[in-house]
């Protein structure tokens, strides 16, 4: 099958998107499951930064039923119109023969962006859709955060187009991928802060200090951090990714307070900078973060 085109002029959206964000500043998108988004762009399972815990576990024979079920689900939806509507009855009897016989898939599970087979479809998806995976293939620069708890591990990106452009994806470990467009940094940063601290207890800053990896390693970084470290509830992992390396900052979230552990440069030897922080301050960092870098001109 195919996959359908989505590409797209963002210039020509512009004033549509500027339009919708002045209105509400921050607005829901879409949901879109991994496997819808292996129907919808497959090359993005291995492009793309955002993971898709789903699709990982399965094997060949298992991709091509819940592929099946998400093309379903994606017609139903609306979020794509298939031309060739009887054609599309045919991969999904095809798909629905295999796995009442328990038939072998012809995929092997080594192709992670395989579809239903069957004949080509002729598969157009809509605008909404569209500017959702246009958007998260495009950015120069975008943040990638990992929020751990007892419950697992949960991912957020931002993807930074413009100053007036987010968009954010939040990545369940069940693989249910939600999208939202933001109209600023602060509103991008508001949603991360509660990402990596959602109970609310960035309450005070607390004066800097600095660590070097060699202390980290061997749990020698004060009582104060240490106690952080090891009651934590929520361990945030953030890092902007972009042509040069990036920032990592590390969070800490306890009952309590709020620690980060800031690296200006990955694998930096100096310059590591732990402090406990207040909510003004952790906004203000994760801002730092996401704002986008204004050209350079040429003197």
């Amino acid at each position: 099958m195919k996959s359908p085109e989505i590409d797209m002029d963002l210039q020509e959206f512009r004033g549509i998107l500027a339009e919708a964000l002045s209105e509400g500043g921050t607005q829901p998108l879409l949901r879109l499951t991994d496997e819808e988004i292996a129907i919808l762009d497959p090359d993005s399972l291995t492009e793309c930064v955002a993971p898709t815990p789903r699709i990982s576990e399965l094997s060949g024979q298992e991709r091509e039923w819940v592929y099946a079920t998400a093309l379903r689900s994606l017609v139903s939806r609306e979020a794509v119109e298939v031309a060739n509507i009887d054609e599309l009855d045919a991969v999904l009897r095809a798909a629905s023969a295999s796995s009442q016989s328990g038939d072998a898939a012809s995929g092997d599970g080594t192709d992670p962006g395989s579809v239903p087979s069957g004949v080509d479809l002729d598969m157009r998806i809509t605008p909404e859709v569209s500017l959702a995976l246009t958007l998260r293939r495009t950015a120069a620069r975008a943040l990638a955060v990992e929020q751990h708890t007892s419950s697992g591990v949960t991912h957020m990106l931002v993807y930074i187009h413009a100053e007036d452009l987010y968009l954010l994806e939040r990545v369940t470990g069940g693989g249910l991928h939600m999208f939202t467009l933001a109209s600023s940094a602060k509103d991008a940063a508001d949603m991360v802060q509660l990402f990596i601290d959602p109970f609310e207890v960035a309450d005070k800053d607390g004066r800097v200090q600095q660590i070097t990896p060699e202390q980290i390693s061997e749990d020698n970084v004060g009582r104060a951090l240490g106690e952080a470290i090891n009651n934590a509830l929520v361990v945030g992992q953030t890092v902007l990714l972009a042509d040069a390396p990036g920032p990592l900052l590390t969070t800490y979230a306890t009952d309590k307070v709020l620690w980060t552990v800031y690296v200006e440069k990955p694998n930096a030897e100096t310059g590591i900078e732990a402090r406990l922080v207040s909510k003004t301050s952790l906004r203000q960092m994760i801002t730092k973060l996401i704002t986008p870098v204004p050209p350079v001109t040429p003197s």
